[in-house]
């Protein structure tokens, strides 16, 4: 374990947590983090995960900023709207921690580019706001023996979950089986989004990044947790393994 004097006092309240110390933080210094989308997640998420010295992170978005993303993506400011969300993002992260590598891709995922993006880091976060990416990540983390952590919101509530491939868990499409069609009826552009929501769920696929680096806590892998914040209610529900999934069960389907 090699922290450097500035090292310990960056991160002094993570190393005083027993669960963390020196070798803790000297493992998220060493992990290597994929972001996908920096919208309403990726935001408060990327800003959390370079905060704690996640050392490694690599960033994908092929967006540019608008003046309509301002009242969620907390990471982009008036002054960045028209720039790429990759550039704006990291012009701010290198305000809060400069020490940290940052490898920005002014790109969207997508079947050219994945197993090269995805086989390079040791965790996935998905921030994206369509199916299509949602099921092209999961699957490919799945195949590649990466793990994903992957987040959803709308309106007042969002869900949250991680994914790993294991015989005994179930794996993303046990619980959506089929890839729903994207229309515009499923988007926050559509919907509308409370933009705090945002900074919770992104808040949490920080911490569970975290957790499954230092493989510390209880991981969410096996559930699904869904808040609604509007009436309070919270939902922790066991996802179940399905023989029969066309990924994970090892059946050819027809």
């Amino acid at each position: 374990m090699d922290l450097n004097d500035k090292d310990i006092d960056r991160y002094s309240r993570n190393i005083l947590l027993p669960e963390i110390g020196g070798e803790g933080q000297y493992k998220l210094l060493q992990a290597k983090v994929l972001v996908i989308g920096i919208g309403g997640l990726g935001s408060p998420l990327l800003m959390y995960l370079a905060a704690a010295g996640i050392g490694n992170i690599t960033i994908i978005d092929s967006d540019k900023v608008e003046l309509s993303n301002l009242q969620r993506q907390v990471i982009h400011s008036t002054y960045n709207i028209g720039k790429f969300k990759v550039d704006s993002a990291k012009n701010f992260i290198d305000q809060i921690n400069p020490e940290i590598n940052i490898t920005k891709i002014n790109s969207r995922i997508d079947e050219h580019n994945i197993n090269d993006l995805i086989s390079k880091n040791d965790i996935i976060a998905d921030g994206s706001d369509n199916f299509k990416t949602r099921f092209l990540v999961a699957d490919t983390c799945y195949k590649l023996k990466k793990t994903l952590v992957s987040a959803a919101i709308t309106k007042y509530e969002g869900q949250i979950s991680t994914w790993k491939n294991s015989k005994k868990l179930p794996c993303y499409r046990c619980l959506f089986a089929n890839e729903p069609i994207d229309n515009n009826s499923n988007n926050c552009s559509s919907n509308g989004v409370l933009g705090s929501i945002g900074g919770v769920f992104g808040s949490l696929q920080a911490t569970e990044i975290i957790k499954e680096t230092l493989k510390i806590g209880n991981s969410l892998a096996g559930f699904l947790n869904i808040y609604d914040l509007l009436n309070n209610t919270f939902r922790k529900i066991k996802v179940i393994k399905d023989p029969n999934c066309k990924l994970c069960s090892g059946k050819k389907n027809d």
